[in-house]
């Protein structure tokens, strides 16, 4: 359990600026040889303890937190008591944020997303074989929780890039293509992969990850990039250019939204007017 800044999920437009309690899971139902995190999710051995879910709840308020973040293995394994977390929760106003590997079921993801206030779900790659054979997951299962989060939680896509994987031309396009199938203003995060668990090869370039952006920005309203050294990433207005939300690592400024109204949690640009895909 740690407090976090909300960008780390990554979450960017939800929310930006703000602090997020996060809470950690063992395990994880895909097999990644290139786990980022795998000192968690693929041992037992990670400290650990229960906690009623209800003081999950208790524990964002006392730090006045507004946001619970599930995250760092795969939440949805332990989907019963997330589920749980959340409802309690909610009903204390506190907003929930799943970073997730979305490889669930559609009859799981219908009972799942309701609860949830945002999802940041993970686009490992856009090969079929590869999903299924080297991650030890469901490629069609992920594009159906990708599917069924639009439009009813705020959703962000995130894609590790890892060299000779998924790193090629035709196969981020096919990612670009799919996330602009759903909807061209979901943001893309592009982040580059390190030597971690089974996997030796070098870490991705920041000029691969660079030129991926570039590319996907053609179809993409925002595209972001993470593990490198990058001062671009920045929110700015899709109609006038004024910036939005400045970010430098996690040092964030709301610069240029003005909200709807006071019950409203969309905001619009303060120089333009035109609504933007920031919410809180």
């Amino acid at each position: 359990m740690a407090v976090d800044p909300i960008e780390k999920k990554p979450l960017f437009h939800y929310r930006p600026g703000e602090d997020i309690l996060s809470i950690g899971f063992v395990g994880c139902n895909m097999d990644c040889p290139f786990c980022q995190n795998w000192q968690i999710s693929r041992t037992t051995a990670a400290a650990n303890g229960f906690v009623p879910p209800e003081k999950i709840a208790e524990k964002a308020l006392e730090l006045g937190l507004k946001q619970i973040a599930y995250t760092y293995s795969e939440p949805l394994v332990h989907a019963e008591y997330v589920m749980d977390c959340m409802a309690a929760a909610r009903s204390l106003g506190i907003a929930g944020a799943l970073v997730t590997n979305g490889c669930f079921n559609e009859e799981a993801a219908a009972e799942i997303i309701p609860l949830a206030d945002a999802a940041n779900i993970d686009l490992k790659c856009f090969s079929e074989y590869n999903y299924r054979n080297t991650l030890k997951g469901s490629l069609p299962a992920v594009k159906n929780f990708i599917r069924a989060a639009f439009g009813k939680i705020h959703t962000e896509i995130t894609t590790l890039i890892v060299p000779g994987f998924n790193d090629s031309e035709q196969e981020t396009d096919a990612c670009i293509d799919f996330i602009a199938s759903v909807s061209s203003g979901i943001p893309w995060h592009i982040t580059a992969y390190h030597p971690a668990y089974k996997w030796t090869a070098a870490p991705a370039k920041a000029e691969t990850i660079l030129r991926i952006k570039e590319r996907a920005e053609k179809k993409l309203l925002y595209c972001y990039t993470g593990n490198i050294n990058d001062n671009n990433n920045s929110t700015f207005c899709v109609e006038c250019g004024a910036e939005l939300v400045t970010r430098d690592g996690y040092n964030i400024k709301i610069r240029g939204l003005v909200k709807n109204g006071k019950s409203d949690n969309t905001y619009r640009c303060k120089r333009c007017g035109a609504a933007t895909a920031v919410k809180y």
